[in-house]
């Protein structure tokens, strides 16, 4: 059974309003100030110890902004896209500006509110809201796309997740995930090869305005095909 979250509202005393600039594009996104104080609520412990859970979604992480690069710089259709651990929402609001009809999903509800607002607050309604918890991945519905940022933060994420991507991703799909080059990005690779997966990867980096620069890694994932299958239509 998949086990979800909430960070309690009362636990977020103040919020701030980013503008982020991708390029050209500029997009507001509204989170909490401190999401350093969030650890200290009790409710952050107690889900904590009970499940080893942090809520992480607050912080706006250089890879999602890596991540809103990829997806507004990639050769897409209009077509349907679903991000995991949505956290703020940056970029499924890139995909939603480039004219995708995009899911967000997180572990915690708390995190999916505030993504709908970011949402909202650029002026995007053609999205939907979805409770996701890696380790117990949905069966009914699979994506042509499927993207997210800094996922395989702990490495007992990267079983979860990739089990995940198989069950989320169509057949003829591709995900995009962006990581900082953590640790457990290794067996990541690992485990997708394992798992039947052809991995692409590239360089790409991001960081805050005026701050350093972080760097990290692509991860183009895709369900493996026989060389004389032919290649579908898809991005550059």
């Amino acid at each position: 059974m998949p086990r979800f979250h909430a960070t309690p509202r009362e636990s977020i005393t103040e919020t701030v309003h980013d503008v982020v600039t991708i390029g050209p594009a500029r997009f507001h996104i509204r989170r909490p100030i401190d999401s350093d104080a969030l650890m200290d609520h009790p409710w952050v412990r107690s889900a904590y110890a009970a499940d080893g859970y942090t809520p992480f979604w607050a912080t706006l992480w250089p890879s999602a902004r890596m991540l809103a690069k990829v997806v507004l710089r990639e050769s897409w259709p209009p077509t349907e896209v679903l991000e995991v651990g949505c956290g703020l929402g940056l970029a499924g609001i890139a995909a939603l500006a480039r004219g995708m009809r995009v899911t967000f999903s997180d572990v915690d509800t708390t995190a999916l509110e505030f993504a709908a607002e970011n949402a909202r607050l650029n002026g995007f309604t053609n999205f939907r809201t979805r409770p996701l918890d890696f380790r117990d991945p949905p069966c009914d519905v699979k994506y042509p796309i499927v993207i997210g940022s800094d996922l395989m933060y702990e490495e007992r994420l990267v079983e979860p997740l990739v089990d995940l991507l198989h069950a989320v991703l169509s057949p003829e799909g591709t995900a995009y995930i962006t990581d900082p080059d953590r640790q457990p990005a290794r067996a990541f690779r690992r485990s997708l090869g394992e798992a039947g997966f052809d991995v692409a990867t590239s360089f790409i980096r991001a960081g805050e305005p005026g701050g350093d620069r972080v760097k990290g890694t692509l991860y183009r994932i895709r369900h493996h095909r026989d060389a004389d299958s032919p290649s579908p239509p898809h991005t550059t």
